[in-house]
C-alpha cells in the first residue's frame, strides 16, 4: 500500500519535468453550483493529461537494463501520451497499444512522440491483453495505465499540489476509470487532511468501480464519450485503496458530461475531454449533496476529438434552447417561403438549414411543410418566432 512518503518521493522526481497547473477559484461555476469551487487545470500539461504524472514516476524509477529494453503500455490516449512523451525525452523506446475506437487525435498525437503504435481490439481489456503478449515476445517492460503503485503515486500529486494551494479544501470530487488517479489522491489528501472528503465520479456506462466498491450490478455498456474512464476492470492495488479511503462514488449519464464540457467551455474558456468534465457533470446533477462546500475539482485531461466536440457544442445549444428546429405549413404559393423567411428574421432569429417537404406529408396537394433550423437567444425566443409566425397567418410548431 503506498503512503504520503511515496507521493512526496515522486513529486521531487516530477519536478522540472512537467507544469505545476494552477488551481484556482471559479466564482462562475461557484454561482451556479452554490459551493466554492476550485479548478485544477491537468488539461494544461505538455500531453493535455494528468497521465503524465504517472508515466514520469514510472520511467524515471527503471533500471538501465530496464530502459535498454523499453517499455510498452496500454491506453485509450492519454497514458499512451504521457508514456510516449517521457520515453522519448528519456530516449527510450516506447510500443504504444490503443483500441481501434481511440480518437484519431490522440493516435497521432502519440505517433508524433515517436512511439510504435499498434491498433487492437475494440475494448481496453482486449488491448491489455494484446499488450501483455506483445511485452512478453519483445521483452519489453509493461507500464500498466493505473494498476501501479509507481503510477499511482504519481498522480498522487495532483493532490499535494491541490492542498498547497487551497489548503482549506473539503471535498475532492475525481473521474474514476480503473482509479489511478483517485487513488493516488486519497492517500495524499486523507494523510494530509484525514477529515477531507473524496468522491469518485464514473460514467453510467462503465461503472467497473462503483459495482466492485458497492457490491451494486450495474449494466456495462460498449461506448462512452469519455473514453478515458471507460474501463472494464478496475484495478486491484487502486480498488483496494479506493475501499479503505474514498468516502463515495457517484455515477453520472452521457448527458451530464455533454453539458459540463460546454458548460467549462463556455463559462472558463477552457477546453476538457468528456473524462475531464465528468467531476463538473456530478456537481451539476447532484447539487444538494455539495452545497456550501469547498470543493477542489480535476480537470484530468482536453484531448477530444474536434468532430465530436462541434456535435457535443451542438447538442448542447439544442438542450440550451438556442437552437431549435420548426415545421411551418404553408399554401404552396410563390412568395410563401420569402414569407416565413421574413417573418423569421423579423422575430430576431437567424436561421440556419431549410427543408421544403411536398412529397411525406399529410397536408393537403396544395399546401407544403417547411422545416427550419433556427438559432435563437433561449426558450423564450422560441416562443416569440412562434407567436410571430401566427400572426402572419401561418401554422409553426416546434419539432423535438
Amino acid at each position: 500500500m503506498i503512503q504520503l512518503n511515496d507521493i512526496q518521493a515522486a513529486a521531487a522526481r516530477l519536478q522540472g519535468q512537467l507544469l505545476r497547473t494552477p488551481c484556482v477559484a471559479s466564482r462562475t461555476l461557484s454561482d451556479i453550483i452554490g459551493a466554492q469551487i476550485f479548478l485544477k487545470f491537468e488539461n494544461l500539461q505538455f500531453t493535455a493529461s494528468f497521465k503524465e504524472r504517472g508515466a514520469c514516476n514510472k520511467l524515471a524509477q527503471l533500471t538501465e537494463e530496464e530502459r535498454h529494453r523499453g517499455v510498452i503500455a496500454m491506453s485509450a490516449g492519454n497514458h499512451a501520451q504521457g508514456v510516449a512523451y517521457h520515453a522519448q525525452r528519456l530516449g527510450l523506446r516506447a510500443v504504444i497499444v490503443m483500441p481501434r475506437f481511440t480518437p484519431g487525435v490522440k493516435v497521432e498525437r502519440t505517433r508524433g512522440f515517436g512511439a510504435e503504435i499498434v491498433l487492437h481490439g475494440d475494448t481496453l481489456d482486449e488491448a491489455r491483453a494484446h499488450a501483455l503478449t506483445l511485452a512478453a515476445q519483445q521483452k519489453l517492460v509493461f507500464v500498466h495505465p493505473y494498476d501501479d503503485a509507481d503510477i499511482v503515486a504519481g498522480q498522487g500529486t495532483v493532490a499535494l499540489e491541490m492542498l498547497q494551494d487551497v489548503p482549506d479544501l473539503d471535498t475532492l470530487v475525481v473521474a474514476v476509470g480503473g482509479g489511478g488517479l483517485i487513488a493516488g489522491m486519497a492517500t495524499a489528501a486523507k494523510a494530509i487532511k484525514p477529515d477531507i472528503e473524496i468522491i469518485g465520479v464514473q460514467t453510467a456506462r462503465f461503472p467497473a468501480m462503483v459495482n466492485a466498491i458497492k457490491g451494486t450490478h450495474h449494466p456495462q455498456g460498449s461506448s462512452s464519450i469519455a473514453e478515458g474512464i471507460a474501463v472494464g476492470t478496475p484495478g486491484k492495488i487502486t480498488q483496494a485503496i479506493i475501499a479503505r479511503l474514498v468516502d463515495d462514488l457517484v455515477l453520472v449519464d452521457e448527458g451530464d458530461i455533454e453539458q459540463a464540457i460546454v458548460m467549462l467551455l463556455e463559462v472558463e474558456k477552457t477546453l476538457v475531454e468528456g473524462a475531464g468534465a465528468a467531476g463538473l457533470a456530478a456537481l451539476l446533477k447532484y447539487p444538494e449533496r455539495f452545497k456550501g462546500r469547498r470543493i477542489g475539482l480535476v480537470l484530468t485531461g482536453g484531448n477530444i476529438d474536434p468532430l465530436l466536440l462541434a456535435a457535443i457544442i451542438e447538442r448542447g445549444m439544442v438542450r440550451a434552447g438556442r437552437l431549435a428546429r420548426i415545421r411551418v405549413s404553408a399554401r404552396d404559393i410563390p412568395g410563401s417561403l420569402a414569407k416565413i423567411t421574413t417573418t423569421v428574421a423579423e422575430a430576431g432569429a437567424n436561421i440556419n438549414e431549410v427543408h421544403h417537404q411536398r412529397a411525406f406529408t399529410t397536408l393537403a396537394a396544395q399546401n407544403v411543410e417547411i422545416e427550419l433550423v433556427i438559432q435563437t437567444r433561449g426558450p423564450e425566443h422560441i416562443e416569440e418566432v412562434l407567436a410571430q409566425l401566427l400572426r402572419a397567418g401561418l401554422e409553426a410548431q416546434v419539432v423535438h
